[in-house]
């Protein structure tokens, strides 16, 4: 049955400026117009990832989502739909908690006002396609709870209910992520979706091949090895009723950047997949900026969210010694709160892994008794020797067919030796060999490309020359200033 929220762009761009002016005149805040606009905006494309296709009728809908006085917006289908795919989080904007926070004090309800408003505009944008699907229903109503939240938090008086979006559902068809099932998480990876939870558990074999493959590590190797027995057994052990000792499966990675931390970290996600301990097997990669918000109480959403995209995974967490450095009042102390409670409520199907320099992490894993408590296994990464730099050289060159002469071998071999023996505190170490590789690339493109017929085996060919930076040429103004003729003897005297 047809959805009675279906409207033109241009009358729904009428219908949003009547509640956006109702708004600003209500909350006494035109300023806000350029925010609310950019966070409707955002909301859009989330919703819109939930409904069945994009079109131009969705194209035209977001060309008028802007307030009085606003610039027009200029999307294309093609920038549109690219947005949608990325944009997959509900984020509280920053105004919205100032908004409760004045209600609570002045004794008014705009705040729960706005909410209202909002569920009005997004039921319009949820109907372009003139079908209101569950699941966007479902997404707009997680909106409004979550703006509700904050307003009982901050004690903002009750107000009259706004519609429930479920009352207005008119199709149950799958969403457009679940059509395009390519979505990226905030810390880069991708997140499995309905399709990809269908697809075969990764091979357990094929990845301790890939383990095994990996320069240098053996210590880390041989404790992996060591643990993937133990799960395999404790596993074995609880199919035949036998009693197991309670284990934590969470990890702390230790060692500079570049030591293949993040690279063992997935495979232990597939490993783990594998013999069944995880139901998905994928790995979710974060920082402190994709944990922690900018303003109370939206951090552990934030939070939650990248737990939810982890959730059958593992999350991986990079200089994880960040979330404790900035002080009592620092927000990343409520992320470390909001993951200890996940780490417990979800322990039989999400695995957290640390990383970050050995000496800082050994403060941040001290700094809580939490933290103490579930991580008790620790992995150090060494730094990569010169011989294993050259080893990871080597495999880029076979990779990307790129062969060495025996001159061009010596001349790497050399030059890692050196990048190691005199490594500072910002040795990258896999990471530096992965620079010097690329400007290698250039370097013997620009070459090549001076050549004038070259061969398959010039185009493959790696030269001395093109390992070395090349010398820097003296700027001719420099030249000409470099020493000034001697004064004349009669002049000379004259200065004397």
């Amino acid at each position: 049955m047809p959805t009675t929220w279906s409207r033109a762009p241009e009358e729904f761009h009428k219908i949003y400026l009547a509640n956006t002016d109702a708004f600003y005149r209500l909350g006494g805040n035109q300023g806000l117009a350029k925010e609310l606009d950019e966070f409707v905006t955002k909301c859009a494309l989330s919703l819109w990832s939930r409904c069945g296709r994009l079109s131009e009728k969705h194209v035209a809908m977001a060309n008028q989502i802007y307030s009085r006085n606003q610039p027009r917006p200029t999307w294309l289908l093609w920038g549109l739909t690219s947005a949608v795919c990325e944009e997959d989080v509900f984020m509280p904007p920053v105004f919205y908690w100032n908004l409760a926070e004045s209600d609570a004090k002045r004794g008014t309800d705009s705040s729960r006002t706005f909410i209202r408003m909002l569920t009005n505009i997004l039921l319009y944008l949820a109907a372009v396609d003139d079908d209101v699907s569950y699941a966007e229903a479902e997404f707009i109503t997680e909106c409004t709870d979550r703006l509700t939240a904050i307003c009982d938090t901050n004690g903002v008086r009750k107000s009259r209910d706004g519609l429930n979006p479920l009352d207005y559902v008119t199709s149950g068809e799958p969403s457009f992520q679940q059509k395009h099932p390519q979505v990226q998480t905030s810390g880069g990876e991708t997140a499995p979706t309905a399709a990809q939870e269908e697809t075969p558990k990764p091979d357990f074999d094929e990845l301790m091949a890939q383990l095994d493959d990996l320069v240098g590590l053996k210590d880390v190797k041989k404790d992996i090895k060591n643990l993937m027995n133990l799960v395999k057994v404790r596993k074995l052990r609880q199919e035949n009723d036998l009693s197991v000792p309670p284990m934590s499966l969470h990890m702390v990675f230790l060692g500079n950047p570049g030591t293949g931390k993040t690279t063992v970290a997935r495979l232990i996600s597939g490993l783990y997949a594998a013999i069944g301990v995880l139901s998905k097997g994928q790995l979710v990669e974060v920082d402190r900026s994709g944990l922690v918000a900018g303003y109370v109480g939206q951090t552990a959403i934030k939070t939650q969210e990248v737990i939810k995209k982890a959730l059958g995974g593992v999350l991986f967490i990079d200089e994880a010694y960040s979330l404790s450095s900035g002080g009592e009042n620092d927000f990343g102390r409520e992320a470390i709160e909001t993951l200890l409670k996940a780490m417990e409520d979800h322990r039989d199907d999400m695995i957290v892994i640390v990383a970050g320099y050995t000496g800082p992490m050994e403060k941040f894993i001290s700094s809580n008794p939490g933290l103490e408590s579930r991580f008790n296994k620790y992995f150090f990464f060494p730094d990569y020797d010169g011989e294993q730099l050259m080893a990871i050289f080597r495999k880029q060159c076979s990779k990307n067919q790129y062969t060495l002469t025996e001159e061009t071998e010596a001349a790497a071999v050399k030059l890692f030796t050196e990048l190691y023996e005199e490594r500072s505190e910002n040795f990258g170490n896999g990471r530096d060999v992965r620079n010097i590789f690329e400007d290698m690339i250039v370097r013997q493109s620009n070459r090549v490309a001076a050549m004038e017929a070259p061969t398959k085996e010039d185009l493959m060919t790696v030269l001395p020359v093109d390992l070395e930076d090349p010398e820097e040429e003296e700027d001719p103004e420099e030249e000409e200033e470099k020493e000034e003729p001697a004064a004349p003897a009669a002049e000379k005297e004259e200065q004397e």
